[in-house]
């Protein structure tokens, strides 16, 4: 059965950083699916149905960096081929959505996190969030909350990184990737206004 597990770190203060863009993608397919979120200790857990096969979305509740131990305490990933995990990357630009299959982790604990217990040949989808242009360093980055301008480039990769997920589960990923890894999904993927 598939999983789908967005990343970010739990609790109020850290909603809307652009850490946490993997659990705002998961609580967009939770909304398109009309399914329920459940607490757990370790992990909050939906369970869905798309393209006629039951899918989890999953919401890990230990800190990044725990991501992979909090998964392998709720027990529903035993392979690395169910899962896709929805994170963000600042390697790419702000609001661009790509995905692939395994690779390094590009630093990302909580990628690092999972490869460590599922190893790394798992599904990844990966909004970007971009680098900073103030200066932060990387961990001040990721943990601030979106500008404003941001929001509406990250609104629409959100519901973009959804349309992903949906492509990998209803054609597969080659199909998903020729979509969306692709310089016509460019144009889809919103990008910065210059203005």
């Amino acid at each position: 059965m598939p999983v789908v597990a967005g990343l970010g770190n739990a609790g109020q203060s850290y909603h809307r950083t652009r850490h946490n863009v993997g659990f705002e993608v998961v609580c967009k397919l939770a909304d398109r699916w009309h399914t329920r979120w459940t607490e757990g200790a370790a992990t909050r857990t939906a369970y869905g149905s798309f393209a006629g096969q039951p899918v989890v979305l999953v919401q890990p509740q230990w800190f990044m960096n725990r991501s992979g131990e909090a998964l392998a305490q709720n027990g529903l990933v035993h392979d690395a081929g169910e899962l896709i995990v929805v994170h963000d990357e600042i390697d790419l630009p702000s609001g661009c959505v790509r995905i692939k299959v395994g690779g390094g982790t590009a630093g990302h604990r909580g990628v690092a996190s999972v490869a460590a217990q599922y190893g790394s040949d798992f599904t990844r989808i990966r909004v970007g969030i971009g680098r900073s242009t103030s200066g932060a360093d990387v961990v001040e980055h990721v943990l601030e909350r979106f500008t404003p301008e941001e929001e509406t480039i990250v609104a629409a990769a959100v519901q973009f990184a959804a349309d992903a997920v949906e492509c990998v589960l209803e054609r597969g990923l080659q199909a998903a990737m020729q979509r969306f890894n692709t310089r016509y999904a460019e144009a889809e993927n919103p990008e910065p206004s210059s203005s």
